[in-house]
């Protein structure tokens, strides 16, 4: 029986034009850098990112409408320093009960997609 053995990459999906945002987000605050997607996708517009073991990437939806409930958990190496980056960037940081021991807290992206961050 086949099965599925790891994740490869998480898309999230952003609003036309909003490229230079989503890299203050994604490599500025969150320290993923941005590749360059292949040529034929590079047309279509959004961002990837990706550093050792994650991969997020962003691509165009033209009825745009933000992941509010689904959303991505994202490890770090240092949450308190993570959370304290992100709330001295103006954006509102919400712890949630801990889970397995681990703490964490949930963020938005600039387009109001939720991301969860938890201690590595």
């Amino acid at each position: 029986m086949p099965r599925v053995t790891g994740i490869e990459h998480v898309q999230l999906a952003m609003p036309r034009g909003e490229e230079a945002a989503a890299r203050g987000f994604y490599t500025g605050l969150l320290g993923i850098p941005e590749v360059p997607k292949p040529p034929k996708l590079a047309a279509r517009g959004g961002c990837w990112f990706e550093g050792a073991g994650v991969k997020v990437h962003l691509g165009v939806e033209a009825d745009f409408r933000a992941a509010r409930k689904a959303h991505p958990a994202l490890l770090v190496d240092d949450l308190g320093a993570m959370v304290a980056v992100l709330a001295a960037a103006g954006l509102e940081v919400t712890p949630d009960d801990p889970v397995e021991g681990r703490e964490r807290f949930y963020v938005n992206d600039p387009f109001g997609n939720r991301i969860e961050l938890m201690q590595d």
